[in-house]
């Protein structure tokens, strides 16, 4: 007998393994930027992990709707990225993707997460762990393609969308449902209800009094709720909940869904078009440049008009040729993709150039009278802040400016890079109260008393230097000073661009007993 606390989990080679990102800050590149200069709009390329950490300092629960289409390793070999890699290594590559991503979303955001059978199963069982179990809200089907495979035993012809939120009473308490706008079908009047026009709607739960209560009691999405004997009679007798059977019904009024946006959506989208009608808008879009696995901009306008409001944001950390970011734009929503494949350039900038100059010319467009606007910047993950010189030596990377070693070091520090206007030594804070200070310089006592001199009081400051005088440490009591790159070294690993295969190999006697497992 243990007395080790067990939990039901989906274990796999290298779970267990600990990454240690190093926080990279992005690079506006301007000649990719595009339209309005102002726009807060953001199309990045680089490696995925690490560009979702170089967000999380910023973007940590401010991100209202998430949608991803990662690799699905169906073992098939694609143009723009390799989508046969084993269980684990898939695993490994979503597992720190998705922890990133649920610190971003916002308390009341959602996240859709579209998969196939391969590997959905695995990834519901992993997103109970990462996101909780409670927070699951539904698996949605996509009905994906309309042709059938005679070569097969059962033809597949829907993906899975998992959804779920960062947490569901939060949620719940500020939108009941998910509803779908402009579809109200299925609303009549046949008995000239003078509330108008209404539809029979499923009562969850038991339906009746248990013996000695004096409530009907219900299960709802919410929990359980009770209508007292007095109520459920008075709505027997208004005709509001109906009985069917052995089952009870009440009427849903065409008034209250058109009061709450519309219809409620359902499980089974087959109006959202297929993986053939995304082939074609690409073809549209980029005819010398097919991409493979694009979705149809009717399903991400699903997506988007579901899990956010204009001026939310939307993010997809899997990008592919743009379209999470384009239908998100033509929606009034603030949008964040990621890319790291050299299609961010030939695909998703070149897209959402034609979405800011109104041209892309697909029917979306046309049905939301999309002319044009707005703007996006487009970024590249800086190089590592440290590299190994001829010795062996970590030292700071060549490429890093003042500015740019400043902005580094203030996320390695937990600082937002805030340059002040007037003072030099005022690089970011933390705190109204709390500075950082970054300098290449070398840092001297009468340089110290000089920065002294100027703080408010209450003030407290950490300088990183590349070296400085013995006798600045505890020179001031508020003043903090640290060497850098020492200062942290062994905190994440530098130098590493890609995250794609992360994953601990198995040996041979470890993959024997998996398989006997």
């Amino acid at each position: 007998m243990t007395n080790k606390k067990q939990k039901l989990e989906l274990t796999w080679i290298g779970k267990d393994e600990e990454l240690k990102l190093e926080p990279r800050i992005l690079i506006e590149d301007p000649s990719k930027s595009y339209g309005d200069k102002s726009s807060e709009n953001m199309l990045i390329h680089g490696d995925n992990l690490l560009a979702l950490k170089a967000l999380e300092q910023d973007f940590a629960g401010k991100i209202k709707c998430i949608y991803i289409d990662p690799p699905y390793n169906t073992g098939n070999a694609f143009e723009h990225y390799d989508d046969g890699v084993e269980h684990s290594i898939w695993l490994n590559l979503m597992k720190p993707r998705l922890e990133i991503l649920r610190n971003l979303l916002a308390k009341d955001g959602v996240i859709f997460i579209t998969v196939d059978d391969k590997e959905g199963h695995y990834m519901k069982v992993l997103c109970d762990e990462v996101f909780s179990r409670r927070n699951f809200i539904q698996t949605i089907c996509w009905k994906s393609r309309d042709s059938i495979s005679n070569d097969l035993l059962i033809s597949p012809n829907h993906n899975f969308i998992f959804l779920y939120a960062k947490d569901q009473p939060t949620l719940f308490n500020s939108r009941k449902s998910f509803r779908l706008e402009k579809d109200y079908n299925g609303f009549e009047n046949p008995d000239n209800d003078p509330n108008g026009p209404w539809k029979l709607s499923p009562v969850d739960g038991p339906g009746g009094a248990k013996k000695g209560n004096p409530f009907y009691e219900f299960q709802g999405i919410s929990g359980y709720w009770r209508y007292s004997l007095e109520t459920m009679q008075g709505l027997f007798d208004k005709g509001e909940i109906i009985k069917r059977g052995r089952s009870l019904a009440r009427k849903y009024y065409l008034s209250k869904a058109i009061e709450g946006g519309g219809k409620t959506a359902t499980t089974w989208w087959d109006d959202c078009g297929t993986a053939t009608e995304a082939k074609k808008e690409i073809i549209k879009l980029f005819p010398d440049d097919i991409f493979d696995t694009p979705k149809p901009e009717r399903l991400i306008q699903r997506v988007v008009e579901l899990g956010s409001q204009p001026g939310d944001w939307v993010l997809d950390s899997f990008l592919g040729s743009g379209t999470t970011s384009a239908v998100a734009h033509k929606n009034g929503r603030k949008h964040i993709g990621i890319e790291f494949g050299e299609h961010a350039n030939t695909h998703c900038l070149s897209r959402l150039k034609k979405v800011v100059d109104g041209n892309d010319g697909l029917k979306l467009s046309e049905e939301l009278d999309w002319k044009g606007g707005g703007g996006f910047k487009f970024y590249n993950l800086a190089s590592s802040l440290l590299r190994k010189d001829s010795f062996g030596n970590f030292v700071i990377d060549e490429n890093y400016n003042a500015n740019m070693l400043a902005a580094a070091m203030c996320k390695h520090e937990g600082f937002k890079f805030y340059p002040d206007e007037t003072l030099y030594w005022k690089h970011g804070k933390s705190t109204e109260t709390d500075f950082i200070f970054v300098t290449t310089g070398f840092i001297t006592t009468e340089q110290l008393d000089k920065v002294h001199s100027e703080m408010k009081a209450g003030e407290s400051l950490l300088i990183c230097a590349k070296a400085y005088a013995p006798e600045c440490e505890n020179h001031f009591a508020n003043i903090t000073i640290k060497k850098i790159p020492q200062m942290i070294l062994g905190r994440c690993e530098f130098g590493k661009d890609n995250y794609d295969l992360n994953i601990i190999k198995a040996t041979e006697a470890e993959a024997e007993e998996s398989n006997e497992e």
